[in-house]
């Protein structure tokens, strides 16, 4: 399991050295290069919806996955668990620099989307477990690493504690691929990839505060657009 674990460690290295070179980053580079990831995850999320088979499940996945999110709250209860870990870790360390409460949640919710449920970090999970290929947990580690340190800069430790849902995620993804890939076919990766470049593309523009889009309630849509996928290609495919 090469890529989990090397992604965890990229994700806390660059999280961690954000935080200890924070205060000598200059402010136009803490308050500018998020713009430049957002747009970077925009991009990446263009380049996975193009890849759709079926559109109409995967829309619909979208449609009931955030229907189905906003039900449960699921936005919400992320920020309660982000505001606590926040008040936890300030205790122990400096606080989050020149972010009020509303802005903090709102990024670390973003940024859960983009470390740990990305189609970059969800597919290369299944990859490598079918495979034995980490190639693109590794990419992703290098890009992780350089972005973690910006935000960690004005947001503190909290962007470490990413690396236990992230590993998580990734490990059990990991564990299962064997059960799941087989049962999925090239359209179904192709409608989930489309599926987890919206969700993608929804982050970039909450992260360059363009538009809040409710990118945890989206997240369930991860869960039902492969089935939908299978669904839709053999009753109207």
């Amino acid at each position: 399991m090469i890529g989990p674990l090397v992604n965890g460690t990229a994700l806390l290295a660059g999280s961690l050295s954000g935080v200890a070179i924070g205060p000598r980053l200059s402010q136009n580079l803490r308050l500018r290069m998020p713009m430049v990831f957002g747009c970077a995850s925009m991009g990446l999320g263009v380049v996975m919806t193009v890849k759709v088979k079926f559109l109409a499940p995967v829309v619909l996945a979208l449609v009931v996955g955030s229907v189905l999110g906003e039900l449960i709250q699921l936005e919400s209860a992320i920020q309660k668990a982000a505001n606590s870990a926040r008040k936890w870790i300030e205790k122990i360390t400096r606080p989050a620099e020149g972010l009020s409460q509303e802005e903090f949640l709102d990024k670390f919710v973003a940024l859960l989307v983009l470390f740990c449920m990305s189609g970059t970090g969800v597919y290369g999970s299944m990859q490598e477990g079918m495979t034995g290929d980490p190639t693109l947990l590794i990419i992703k580690s290098i890009l992780d690493f350089f972005t973690a340190p910006i935000f960690a800069s004005t947001m503190g430790c909290s962007v470490a504690l990413l690396v236990i849902p992230q590993f998580i995620i990734q490990a059990l993804l990991y564990s299962g691929a064997s059960l799941i890939m087989p049962l999925t076919t090239t359209d179904m990766l192709a409608d989930f990839s489309a599926c987890g470049g919206l969700v993608m593309l929804a982050t970039g523009f909450r992260i360059c505060g363009i538009k809040q889009f409710p990118v945890a309630s989206m997240i369930p849509a991860l869960l039902l657009v492969m089935p939908m996928s299978w669904a839709w290609s053999i009753f109207m495919g």
